[in-house]
């Protein structure tokens, strides 16, 4: 995920232009606790979004890190405390809601 410029609706607090993530497929990632009240109280509906492109890749394969991502590249230490006050909503036991 990244960031050309403007604001990312889905993680509107901390990632800023030029900024981007990076998630293998079994790492937990998505919006934080605010973007998904938000668009979980919205009317539902055509959203549209002025002033900002942001971008994704998706692949079903792992990524290997190397040398210099694993141990010397930036990194935002807090990048996972935006969860923390995330409302369990899924227990996993099938025909619950």
């Amino acid at each position: 995920m990244g960031n050309s410029y403007g604001q990312y609706d889905a993680k509107p607090e901390g990632f800023i232009p030029g900024g981007m993530s990076l998630h293998d497929m079994m790492l937990p990632h998505g919006p934080d606790r605010g973007a998904f009240e938000k668009a979980s109280n919205s009317n539902l509906g055509p959203d549209k979004l002025d002033h900002t492109m942001s971008f994704m890749f998706e692949t079903r394969f792992p990524k290997h890190l190397t040398e210099y991502a694993a141990n010397e590249a930036p990194m935002q230490d807090d990048y996972a405390d935006c969860w923390t006050s995330l409302e369990k909503k899924f227990d996993g036991m099938p025909g619950k809601k």
